[in-house]
């Protein structure tokens, strides 16, 4: 079957294991020849696919239409809802993101350093391709463009597995990724789908040792669970956004009131919005009482500490839950906090390693939470939606990472290469 044409269908265990086999068959040849294809051919293949997904608007509504539909007969919650849907500016926007990748430097090839020895051996750290990359998301039908047009211009194939909720969307962006590469002369197996909804081809999928190099997981905790503990392949993980904003007593606090509204409601249901609002406490009185009013004017549910309960009826009692919940809705958990310290000791306690910012006009308390924050970003005085590869200047990202090896914050272009050394010699042997 074509993963041009494919179709999600009902398969049995050994059709989806042969599936897959050819997928990573196709995958791991795709690899030799984006080895040797040039920028232009690549940067070729960006192009034309953005420019395809903005002349198939129409097909690409459609095909979100269906998903749509079923994500709502399915009862799926509206902020979910929001991170699946399209529409004519997501889709520019998607497309936008291709061009920037297009425009970004070819990292394949980019010498690190070089250093001659005394033996006259000159040696070279030269950046090159991760291989074959399995990337697996949930919801988010872009994430299909952004991981699709990273891998092909970091010279890595991509074996791409999208939820079962955005699978129409999906496969219609696909199509424009592979209308790219055949424009640029470049193999379709460079870009694949997997073309089953069914959950057993992502079991499969993670013991694929013969063909995928890395597995970058992408969606709620459970899949990222199930992918670190199944996975016979290195991962680069994507765990969840429990992200935090602190708002410090030296703290402008129109300035904190515009972040914090920002960081939850732009989006809710993306990684990057503020989970938890941490205030110091001296100056509470003070700050909340207008951040809580325009928080529920915008349709925010509040929950809090007993302090911040006693300020608006409109609050309701947190539980300790409520700290280690990546809410993904209009939902936010406000405490207060014993400084900065208080602060940065919750965070340390309850954070997933994400985003953290904090709100101050003090630079050497905006300094401290930025050495001593252990999270993947720490911000100053901005609000924690940006986090985000195309807001860092990436271009896109396949997903924010909260691990420590091998990459760590957005995962874009340059992350998606590893390196080797060269070593050129006049003859030389070792003594």
């Amino acid at each position: 079957m074509s993963v041009a044409t494919a179709i999600a269908t009902d398969m049995n265990g050994d059709e989806i294991a042969g599936e897959m086999d050819q997928l990573g068959r196709r995958a791991r040849a795709a690899v030799q020849e984006l080895a040797l294809a040039s920028a232009e051919q690549k940067n070729t293949a960006l192009r034309v696919a953005a420019a395809t997904l903005r002349d198939r608007t129409a097909d690409l509504l459609a095909a979100n239409a269906l998903d749509i539909a079923a994500a709502e007969e399915r009862k799926i919650a509206p902020s979910l809802i929001d991170r699946l849907k399209l529409d004519a500016g997501r889709i520019d926007a998607m497309a936008g993101g291709l061009e920037q990748i297009a425009d970004l430097p070819d990292p394949v090839g980019e010498v690190l350093s070089t250093w001659d020895r005394p033996n006259g051996l000159n040696i070279s750290r030269v950046r090159v391709p991760l291989g074959v990359i399995g990337i697996i998301y949930e919801s988010r039908p872009n994430v299909t463009a952004d991981a699709g047009g990273l891998c092909l211009k970091s010279g890595n194939a991509a074996i791409l597995r999208g939820g079962s909720e955005s699978f129409h969307s999906s496969k219609a962006i696909l199509d424009c990724l592979q209308a790219g590469l055949g424009k640029a002369g470049l193999p379709e197996g460079a870009i694949q789908l997997v073309p089953t909804t069914d959950r057993a081809a992502v079991g499969e999928m993670l013991t694929m040792t013969d063909y995928i190099d890395i597995i970058v997981p992408r969606g709620g905790k459970s899949l990222i669970e199930r992918v670190q503990r199944e996975s016979k392949i290195p991962v680069i993980a994507h765990l969840e956004g429990l992200c935090h904003t602190y708002i410090d007593g030296a703290a402008d606090p129109l300035m904190a009131r515009d972040i914090v509204v920002n960081a939850k409601m732009r989006r809710p249901g993306i990684c990057g919005a503020t989970e938890t609002l941490l205030v110091d406490k001296s100056i509470a009185e003070q700050t909340l009482p207008e951040i809580i009013e325009t928080l529920s004017a915008a349709g925010c549910e509040l929950r809090g500490d007993e302090a911040t309960c006693a300020l608006d009826t409109r609050v309701n009692p947190a539980t300790e839950a409520d700290w280690r919940t990546e809410y993904l809705e209009p939902i936010l958990s406000i405490r207060q906090v014993d400084g900065l310290d208080g602060a940065i000791r919750h965070i340390a306690t309850y954070s997933s390693h994400h985003t953290e910012s904090i709100v101050t006009d003090d630079a050497a308390r905006a300094e401290k939470f930025l050495n001593e924050v252990d999270s993947a970003i720490v911000m100053h005085n901005a609000s924690t939606q940006f986090a985000d590869g195309g807001e860092f200047g990436m271009g896109a990202e396949i997903g924010i990472s909260t691990g420590r090896l091998h990459a760590r914050g957005p995962v874009g272009v340059e992350q998606l290469t590893t390196f080797k050394y060269v070593v050129r010699g006049a003859g030389q042997v070792r003594p």
